[in-house]
Parts: structure tokens; sequence; C-alpha cells
């Protein structure tokens, strides 16, 4: 019995030390942080260095911010377009170049290509397509007549462009992600499927969506944090429209960046972070609601 308690109590010591590099990490990079930006929500902070205790007044100046409803507007849409957008691109392609499908290999590297880029180069590379009357994309509209359109400096479209161009860079990784998934589904379903007369419309929804519900849960979960949080958007943003034209791309993230470090007010900087740490934990209790938590069970 010692011997069995000192031989777990190795395996524990173990355990602890292969974790301690990414604990001490996650602390210094993500807890820490955390509890800054908790304590200096309650402060008046510039960034010339001045701090001053303010109590509630940058969580009451929220209630008076003209600019923090549009924030949430613009955040919220552009999660509910590019996160369903990217799972759809994303599992259609998935399920067309599942298999052996000829020139596939090619399509799925050509295809996951703009996540490997820098959301940098992906905004120029844009930026410069999207050029007024003589960017790419204007010249290859003019055809259908709408290549009068301004995709970045009318605020009808700019957000539906920085989407666009969202789902355009992310789609291949969750290709990726969607082929793994599909390559453990067991080939018996859909012949006991095909057996009993079910259509391709009833595969998808009777066993391949069902059973990819640990893979979705994972796309849904890391999409949404992504787009709020702005991993995803700020690079783009920045690039491509600095939050305009008209604030029509005015994400929370972005705000907060204004906040911190155009108007150098650090301390409501960090009441409006907090105000998205509580927007992303929505998030994902919404994500576990909609997938079920991942679980999968033969009678679902």
């Amino acid at each position: 019995m010692p011997a069995l308690t000192s031989h777990r109590a190795r395996e524990t010591r173990a355990a602890w030390t292969f974790l301690a590099p990414d604990l001490i990490g996650l602390g210094l990079f993500i807890v820490l942080p955390i509890l800054l930006a908790f304590g200096m929500a309650f402060m008046s902070v510039s960034g010339f260095g001045a701090v001053r205790f303010a109590g509630l007044d940058n969580f009451l100046r929220l209630l008076s911010d003209d600019k923090l409803p549009k924030a949430l507007i613009v955040t919220f849409s552009y999660a509910v377009l590019a996160v369903p957008l990217s799972y759809v691109v994303g599992l259609g392609l998935a399920l067309l170049l599942e298999g052996k499908v000829r020139g596939g290999g090619l399509v799925r590297t050509m295809v996951f290509i703009p996540y490997v880029l820098s959301l940098v180069v992906v905004a120029l590379i844009w930026q410069f397509m999207l050029v007024d009357k003589t960017g790419v994309v204007p010249t290859l509209l003019r055809g259908v007549d709408l290549g009068h359109i301004s995709w970045l400096g009318d605020p009808q479209f700019a957000l539906l462009t920085v989407v666009g161009i969202t789902v355009w860079s992310q789609a291949g990784y969750q290709m990726l992600l969607f082929l793994g998934g599909l390559g453990g589904i067991p080939d018996d379903y859909y012949d006991a499927a095909s057996i009993d007369g079910a259509g391709w419309w009833r595969k998808l929804t009777s066993i391949t969506l069902p059973m990819l519900r640990p893979t979705s849960f994972f796309i849904l979960l890391t999409s949404a944090m992504a787009c709020i949080t702005g991993v995803q958007a700020f690079d783009l943003i920045f690039m491509l429209t600095r939050g305009g034209p008209a604030d029509a791309t005015l994400t929370m993230p972005f705000y907060i960046y204004e906040q911190a470090f155009t108007y150098n007010d650090l301390g409501y900087a960090s009441a409006l972070t907090l105000v998205l740490v509580v927007i992303l934990m929505v998030a994902v209790v919404a994500t576990f609601a909609l997938t079920k938590g991942a679980r999968f069970h033969e009678g679902d």
C-alpha cells in the first residue's frame, strides 16, 4: 500500500511538472490581465500614468455612452453572420471534398492557404481588390451593375464585406476540422441508411450532423469566441475601415482599443472589457445549449 501511494505521488508530481509551463503562461498572460482589468475598471487611469480611485464612475458612464449600443449591435451582428456562414461553408467544402476526389488535395490546399496568411496580409490583399471603381472586384461586378458599390466606404456594405473576408479566411481551417470529423463516422451507418432507402438529406440530418456534434461544438465555440474577442476581426477592421464608415464596423474590441490607446482612458476601457467578458460568457453558454455540450447519444 505505501508503495502504491508513493507511485501515485510520483505520477502526480510528474503531471504537475509537465503542466507547470502552461499554467504559468496561463496565469501570466490570461488570469493576471483579467484581474488587472477588473481592478482598473474601478480606477481613473490615463495613458500618461495618472491613477485615482473612481468607484463606479466608469460603470455609470456605460449607461450614458451613445457609442456603446452601436458597438454591441455591430459585434452581435458580426458574430451572428460570420459564425454560421463560416460553419456552413466549411461543412459544405468538407462534404464536397471528402474521400478520394480528383484534384481534391490541390483544392483543399488552395482553400486552406487563406487561413495560414496573416490577417494583415489578408486585409491588404482585399483592400487592393476592393478599391472603388478600379479594384478587381468592382471591375468584375460592372457586368451585373454592381461595380459602383463602395464595399468598404458604404455603411450598408462595410460590415458585410468584413464578414465575407472573415469567412474566406476561416473556411479552410473549419473544412479540415470537419474532414477529420467525417473520417471518424463509420461507413456502416451510411450503408444501413441506404438499405432503408434514406436519401442524401436524411443521411445528413440523421447521421452526419449528429455524429459531428463534438466537432461542431468546438468550431462554433472557438468561432464565437474569436468573433466576440476580436481575434478574427480586429486586424481586418483596423487595416480596412478603422471602425467606419459611420461606425458601421465599430466592434467592441475595436471600441475598447480606441478608448485605451486613442483617448488614453484605460479605466473606461477596462470597464468595457468586463462587459465584453460577460457577453463572451453568454456566448459560451449559448453554444453549450445549441450543441448539447457536444454530447452524442444513439437515440438523438
